[in-house]
């Protein structure tokens, strides 16, 4: 399975990552913003996600249409 991000750039276990849009945290009052850098992802069963543990939220869950290959 290839994921790839919003740019068309293949993403792999431990990779790197910034947000290209702000997006609110469902469950939470948190907004990630964009340009935040979100170290160490981790791929899923789903093409479409990754997760990752941001500053603020351990266990995220982002779709890779909204983040970019740091």
């Amino acid at each position: 399975m290839i994921v790839k991000d919003a740019n068309g750039a293949q993403l792999a276990d431990g990779d790197n990552v910034t947000l290209v849009k702000d997006l609110k945290v469902k469950g939470s009052s948190i907004t990630l913003k964009r340009g935040a850098l979100v170290k160490n992802i981790r791929l899923t069963d789903n093409e479409d996600e990754i997760e990752c543990r941001s500053d603020k939220i351990k266990g995220l869950v982002l779709r890779t249409e909204f983040v970019k290959k740091a």
